[in-house]
């Protein structure tokens, strides 16, 4: 009896352990998101460039879009900034949906901004 306590705890610390690696994977992989390309072009609503990945809010048509762009160092090399990112400005996404039908959300490969083309991923179709 003495010995089941600790194997009892290793088990909960392994399956917690194991669920939030699984977790931070399916998130930030692109399973969620569909094989297609899409383009999306709307006016900035906010942007925020933080860790663990940048977000724009994106209206398109009148609704609200969440882009995923990425991490702050892929952000940089691509030449992406909050600045040219700022609320009000034209953007075209180019990307991937959502695989969720009600979901408007967006993982960015490429953003356009007056004609400039910022790769995320480049060799990336």
């Amino acid at each position: 009896m003495p010995v089941r306590l600790p194997i009892m705890a290793a088990v909960v610390a392994f399956a917690l352990t194991a669920f939030t690696a699984l977790s931070a994977l399916a998130h930030h992989g692109w399973s969620w998101a569909e094989e297609e390309n899409s383009e999306l072009t709307g006016v900035v609503e906010s942007t925020s460039l933080g860790n663990p990945h940048g977000t724009v809010t994106l209206m398109v048509d009148g609704a609200a879009w969440e882009i995923e762009v990425g991490q702050p160092w892929r952000n940089e090399r691509a030449g992406l900034s909050e600045e040219n990112l700022s609320k009000g400005t034209e953007i075209t996404v180019q990307g991937h949906r959502s695989r969720a039908a009600n979901e408007r959300r967006l993982k960015a490969e490429r953003v356009i901004i007056d004609g400039k083309l910022h790769d995320l991923y480049p060799g990336r179709d």
